[in-house]
Formats: C-alpha cells, structure tokens, sequence
C-alpha cells in the first residue's frame, strides 16, 4: 500500500505564538496518527523557478487514506484554528509511490 504525504509550503511564518500553539497542536496529530516529519526547514537552493525563502515541510504517513485522515480529524482542524488565519501556504496531500 502506498504511503501518504502531507507537503506544505509557506509563503509566511505568522506571529510566534500562534504558530508556537498550531505546532503544538499538530504534534498531537501527527503523534495520534504515526505521521514522521521527513522535512522542516528553509535551507534550500532554488533551481528552477528560483523561489526560496520558504518554508517547506514534508509529513509521512503510513498510507495516503491515513494522510487523509489526519487532516480531517479534529485535532489537525483545532490546529489550524490556532493559527486564525494567518499562514499562506501551499498544501497538498500526495500518494506515494508504490
């Protein structure tokens, strides 16, 4: 069975304690539905298109139902609230490779 990705890319990093409380958050989340943290971080060479300075950050999951799942639950949908609509991002949920 494939595994699941969450990948996000962040235009912003809001105001610390907001984002302080949605990794927190989160964490209960990934904790609850086995999600590893593959990538977190803005070191990176731009090739392409030469966007950098964001923000990327890559979740694994043991399956893409499971990804699905954990954005769906609740505790990911609490998380996002304690952000109050501050983080512009790119977000999308991918099924591996089998």
């Amino acid at each position: 069975m494939a595994k699941g990705y969450w990948i996000a890319t962040q235009n912003n990093i809001p105001e610390p304690n907001k984002y302080s409380a949605y990794a927190k958050a989160a964490k209960v989340t990934l904790n609850e539905f086995n999600g590893k943290i593959v990538i977190a971080g803005s070191t990176e060479t731009g090739i392409e298109d030469g966007l950098i300075g964001l923000r990327s950050v890559i979740v694994e999951f043991d399956t893409y139902e499971t990804a699905l799942a954990a954005y769906n639950s609740a505790s990911y949908q609490k998380a996002i609230m304690e952000l109050d609509g501050t983080l512009k991002r790119d977000f999308r949920i991918i099924r591996g490779a089998d």
